[in-house]
């Protein structure tokens, strides 16, 4: 690694998936070292099917290339954050307090996909409304299902190797996610036909809400940019890989041991160039909406400061949101 380059680790996961214990020492040890750091990682060896990640970037692409019109039709009108939302009809730098024009990207999302017990899922409200899935392409709903299912299986692994690198039991965290209010959303940013307003871009600089996300992306121009320091450094590609980053309640639950980075997607050099399409699915995982996220055992806060406060995983994630839908609101009207 050089000065230049952007010093996001890149963590092959094999040995942890498949059980291999004489390595997990120094793996969790330096997945720690990674999210203490910098709050990201690039991981290699996680075990899912290159196949299903290529069928559900198609089925996506097909998707986002049919007519607005019938793209419209996979909208909950009383729930924004699920289904289609149009380009530029969201601001993730509200969500950071940070006034700025909205995000030059359309994008489709879903929520939990399984099934949990009724009173649980009706308590939980708009976590668990059902879907709005796409009329075409026809197998979208089944491949989409499927992949959510591997990020979930891959997050739980994550999850798991966390525990282990901040000293807990592996297992420490499965009650915390085991009904968890995860939304998988694809990014569509398209070629720009005209200059950006001052100040915007194809996602605005913020940090994720829940405990960790799984990005899966491509290399058009225009693409993640991490904050580090003073600067800002580009996110590299590695074939095959996923990109990981802590959100905030990963950062609470360590007493800010841990990181949640603040990060950006930024606009392609070239106007119109059809090279910059860009396409990315992102699993923001969330906790389950009633986890209560207080200070892990392990993770004591520095000598004369006070442990973080108690947070509860539906709370934040709905304060957050409402910030994101008002930020757009406002540059709309």
């Amino acid at each position: 690694m050089t000065v230049a380059d952007p010093p996001i680790p890149v963590v092959d996961l094999s040995p942890w998936v498949s059980g291999e214990e004489r390595t997990v020492a120094r793996l969790a040890a330096g997945v720690d070292h990674a999210c203490r750091s910098v709050g990201f990682l690039i991981v290699t060896g996680h075990g899912v099917d290159p196949a299903l990640v290529d069928e559900a970037r198609a089925v996506t692409a097909a998707f986002f290339a049919l007519p607005l019109e019938v793209k419209r039709r996979a909208t909950i009108p009383t729930d924004p954050s699920r289904g289609f939302a149009a380009f530029a009809q969201t601001n993730l730098a509200a969500s950071y307090g940070v006034e700025a024009p909205p995000d030059l990207k359309e994008t489709f999302t879903v929520g939990p996909v399984g099934r949990h017990d009724p009173a649980y899922m009706a308590a939980g409200g708009p976590f668990f409304l059902p879907n709005a899935w796409p009329e075409e392409p026809a197998s979208f709903r089944e491949v989409w299902i499927a992949y959510y299912a591997a990020m979930e299986q891959l997050a739980t692994a994550l999850m798991r190797l966390f525990a282990v690198a901040l000293g807990l039991p592996a297992r420490w965290f499965d009650d915390k996610i085991d009904r968890h209010i995860t939304y998988l959303t694809a990014q569509h940013y398209p070629p720009l036909p005209d200059p950006p307003a001052p100040g915007q871009l194809r996602a605005g600089a913020h940090s994720d809400f829940g405990s960790l996300t799984i990005l899966q992306r491509d290399t058009a121009p225009g693409g993640l940019q991490v904050r580090v320091g003073d600067r800002w450094v580009e996110a590299p590609h590695v074939p095959g890989s996923f990109t990981i980053n802590l959100g905030d309640l990963m950062a609470d639950w360590t007493n800010d041991r841990w990181v949640s980075t603040v990060h950006r997607v930024v606009p392609p050099p070239g106007i119109g160039d059809a090279r910059s399409d860009r396409l990315s699915l992102t699993f923001f995982h969330q906790p389950n909406y009633d986890a209560v996220i207080s200070a892990l055992p392990t993770c004591p806060p520095p000598p004369g400061a006070a442990p973080k406060a108690p947070v509860r995983s539906g709370e934040h994630f709905l304060r957050k949101l409402t910030a994101v839908r008002a930020g757009a609101g406002r540059h709309e009207a």
